[in-house]
């Protein structure tokens, strides 16, 4: 019993120690876009994307087909804790993460939410009581509302190494 532990403790310390992303955090740091593409995210809980098949052709790239009452519907799932790198800046305070390695057009965006102690959390083009439309690989995705909630998170311990620390010459003269 001691034995098993000792390993669980081992393999704790060995897990990342993920802490949400906030706004707070960024102007902290003040991280240029650079910067931020070497910082390593996760997503907090999982994202489930889905969109109703129309009749005609159709092609499935990274999801699967479902048939759900009766209708075909494609579905990418990200699960909590999926790793994730920033792509782009969209604009000011939004993050275009990619969380596949194929396709620099699979990314979602993410913004600070004050209703969330403004964490970066899932954005989408509308939120509906029950669900939210985001654009994934060019095409309008439906997310449950549950998806609202999921944000982007960091290892701590990670990132205090990638901050970069700076100071200011006051300049060196010649003595006389």
């Amino acid at each position: 019993m001691f034995a098993g532990l000792l390993v669980l403790l081992t393999l704790s310390a060995c897990s990342p120690t993920l802490t949400s992303f906030t706004q707070r955090m960024y102007d902290e740091y003040d991280w240029t876009e650079s910067e931020l593409k070497r910082i390593q995210f996760y997503v907090s809980d999982d994202i489930v994307l889905r969109r109703q098949l129309t009749g005609g052709k159709s092609e499935i790239i990274s999801g699967e087909i479902k048939v759900i009452d009766g209708r075909e519907v494609e579905e990418v799932v990200i699960r909590r804790k999926t790793p994730g790198v920033l792509l782009f800046l969209p604009k000011e305070n939004r993050f275009a993460v990619s969380f596949e390695a194929d396709g620099d057009d699979r990314y979602l965006v993410f913004g600070p939410n004050p209703k969330a102690g403004s964490r970066y959390a899932l954005l989408a083009s509308e939120w509906r009581r029950r669900s939210g439309t985001v654009t994934y690989e060019g095409r309008k995705f439906q997310v449950d509302a549950s998806s609202a909630f999921a944000s982007l998170m960091v290892d701590l311990k990670k990132i205090r190494k990638i901050s970069v620390s700076s100071r200011t010459a006051r300049g060196r003269k010649v003595n006389d």
